[in-house]
């Protein structure tokens, strides 16, 4: 209840209507006439009248705090019984709080998102901020946070939360918790394949001594390369080599020790990326011809690729008076190349090559060793081949996957796709190709072969014109025409010929993204992506184990020819094994270096100094291994005090602040009773003057 005043008349009004009134009243009360004091009452009657006062009657209905409960879903809180220790406390604080109808409850469970990478860390102060966006600071009652104590976004002080009212943290796990982690202090992003890499580790132990030795495994793409004895809080040197191009999984594993909390972090991965040295290559070309540029200036302009290229200008049998040094530079070092440095050359490609004695048959020899221990050889055949000069007639026939019958066609025809190169990596999704008759040029010529080894990847008509084949642990491949140049110089509006070209020589060099045969995996974001090349027409799903070890089957869908993929969401951060048929593949989820696994032991002195600034306080919900269960403080509703946490108790502060029902209003000076004050006071005035 309240008085309001609410004048008659103006502000300027009222002042000219009050000051005379008051100083007759005054004057008369100075020189004590008579009636001079009810004259001063009739007065003061007359200025309650003008100034109208009011009585303004408020009904009034309090109104709710609000209390935040959180509760951390993090990954850390699966460990041990942590989750299901939540779960009981979330419980209790909820029944304790339906007891108290002063409060009204928000309950948050964050932690752990699929569609954000900040799940990687524990962001439950985000989370706070979030449950009392639409709420004013003065009706904010406090919060009650459930968690393992490892938190990332604690503000400095209490004056970053944005209210002022106590915050109070309910600790799950155990005193004396013991954890090893393993992590890398520095590791490269980039490396050469088959040259060693130096990596740092440091391997630490929560409830353990500094200066003792632990047990560490090295793997590098799941296969394990060596192991050590580290020191425990010592930074520790490792070297590992890269064995293929491409990402590489590098995996350090510390053995565990008895009781230790969880396995989670005793593994550390770093993604490498492997990059070759300069691929060495050797082209000989038997003679000049139209074709033989386009070779030598793809290869030359692939930064990747350490060309030799040998022209043969005259053969051996062509004697003629033009002296040698006009011939050439050097002379051909037939024995350097082929016997003694033929193994540091990953490519041999013979462009139009006919025997003529510049090779002994014995170097023929070397190079099919040379194929079968893992080489590359590539025959751009031209009419030669199916003459009697032909190389097929060498020792050479060994690795060759096709023989010619002798006979050359020359008719117009378009290279096309067979249906093994609708599907194989080096011909898939060539430009032009899925039209009918392909976007690009014909070619003219075509060297007819008996039965070839391996896939036909492209036709010439009726008649392979690709030809791709393994051979022991190296590979082979066959052009079976010299008309490529067609597309190079533009002929009916020319074709691919640089990404044919350069797939060609990349698979035959066991590119890895290139093999019929591959699975591969890959973190983005908190999706796995998952993709599986195949010659087959159908892909059986793909095996995935999580990091804690739970498995599932995923299945692929083909996306093109050939290629079969899946997009997973996941909840855990971390490495994931992924298998389809007798492939398997490593891909880790998240970051690498996630926040959420730095440190997995509770614990209350990350919460506490804030807790305690706000008049909270950080407890844990067990105090030993050997409790039986979960305790929680009583909740109380505390008022003005400067602690709300005691030895059995937390508080929550209840809000001042209440919603207006109704208002009654009550004027004093109008109406009946305003008239009979006036009529009295101004009559006794009357009757006190007339005597």
């Amino acid at each position: 209840m309240s008085v309001d005043f609410q004048p008659l008349v103006s502000n300027t009004l009222l002042i000219l209507l009050i000051v005379p009134l008051v100083a007759l009243a005054l004057a008369g009360i100075f020189f004590r006439q008579r009636g001079s004091l009810i004259r001063s009452l009739a007065v003061a009657a007359l200025i309650a009248a003008l100034f109208n006062p009011i009585v303004v009657n408020e009904e009034r209905e309090p109104l709710k705090s609000v209390v935040a409960v959180i509760a951390d879903r993090s990954q850390s809180q699966d460990i041990g019984v942590r989750s299901a220790d939540t779960d009981a406390a979330l419980a209790q604080v909820q029944a304790a709080l339906a007891r108290l109808p002063q409060f009204e409850v928000r309950t948050v469970e964050s932690g752990r998102s699929a569609e954000n990478d900040d799940a990687t860390s524990t962001r439950l102060f985000g989370a706070l901020n979030g449950a009392f966006r639409d709420v004013p600071p003065a009706r904010i009652g406090g919060a009650i946070m459930i968690t393992d104590g490892q938190i990332h976004d604690i503000p400095a002080n209490k004056s970053g939360l944005g209210f002022n009212a106590p915050v109070h943290g309910l600790i799950t796990g155990t005193p004396n918790e013991i954890d090893r982690r393993i992590q890398f202090v520095r590791a490269p992003r980039f490396g050469l394949t088959g040259k060693p890499q130096q990596i740092t580790y440091r391997v630490t132990g929560a409830g353990e001594p500094l200066g003792g030795r632990a047990g560490v495994r090295v793997r590098v793409n799941g296969t394990e390369v060596s192991s050590q004895d580290a020191i425990i809080g010592e930074d520790m040197l490792l070297e590992v080599t890269l064995p293929r191009a491409g990402v590489n999984i590098v995996e350090i594993i510390v053995d565990t020790v008895p009781g230790e909390l969880t396995e989670v972090n005793n593994r550390a991965v770093a993604m490498i990326d492997g990059i070759r040295e300069n691929l060495r290559v050797l082209l000989v070309s038997g003679e000049p011809h139209n074709g033989e540029r386009t070779w030598r200036n793809l290869l030359k302009s692939d930064a990747s690729v350490d060309l030799v290229h040998f022209t043969i200008l005259r053969p051996p049998e062509k004697q003629d008076s033009t002296p040698i040094n006009e011939l050439s530079l050097i002379a051909f070092p037939t024995r350097e190349l082929f016997v003694e440095r033929i193994t540091d050359f990953d490519l041999i490609i013979f462009d139009r090559y006919q025997h003529r004695d510049v090779l002994p048959l014995l170097y023929y020899d070397y190079i099919n060793d040379y194929v079968q221990r893992g080489g590359a050889l590539l025959i751009a055949a031209g009419p030669e081949y199916a003459g009697n000069m032909s190389i097929a007639n060498t020792p050479l026939l060994s690795v060759l996957p096709a023989v010619p019958t002798g006979n050359i066609e020359e008719r117009a025809f378009y290279p096309r796709l067979s249906e093994q190169g609708k599907r194989h990596p080096v011909t898939r999704g060539l430009e032009g190709s899925t039209q009918e008759p392909p976007n690009w040029s014909r070619w003219f010529r075509v060297i007819d072969v008996n039965k070839p080894e391996g896939e036909v990847v492209m036709n010439a008509g009726d008649r392979p014109l690709l030809v791709l084949n393994r051979l022991g642990e190296g590979r082979v491949g066959m052009f079976l025409s010299d008309q490529g140049w067609l597309w190079a110089r533009g002929f009916e509006g020319g074709g691919p010929h640089a990404a044919l070209y350069r797939r060609i020589a990349h698979w035959l060099m066991k590119e890895p993204e290139l093999e019929e045969e591959a699975l591969t995996a890959k973190g983005s974001g908190r999706n796995l992506e998952i993709r599986r090349q195949t010659m087959a027409k159908t892909a059986d799903p793909a095996s995935i184990i999580t990091p804690s070890g739970k498995t599932q089957s995923v299945p692929l869908a083909e996306t093109e020819p050939g290629v079969f993929t899946a997009s997973v969401p996941m909840e855990e951060i971390g490495l994931y094994q992924v298998a389809n048929g007798d492939l398997t593949t490593l891909a880790h989820v998240g970051p690498v270096d996630a926040p959420e696994f730095a440190d997995n032991v509770s614990t209350t002195a990350k919460l506490d100094p804030l807790t305690r600034e706000t008049g909270g306080g950080a407890r844990r919900l067990r105090e030993s291994a050997d409790q039986a269960s979960v305790e929680i403080p009583n909740i109380v509703a505390s008022r003005g005090a400067a602690s709300a946490s005691g030895d059995n108790w937390i508080g929550l502060r209840p809000t001042n602040e209440t919603v207006l029902k109704s208002v009654d209003r009550l004027p004093l000076f109008s109406g009946f009773l305003g008239l009979a004050a006036m009529i009295f006071l101004l009559g006794g005035m009357w009757y006190r003057e007339g005597k």
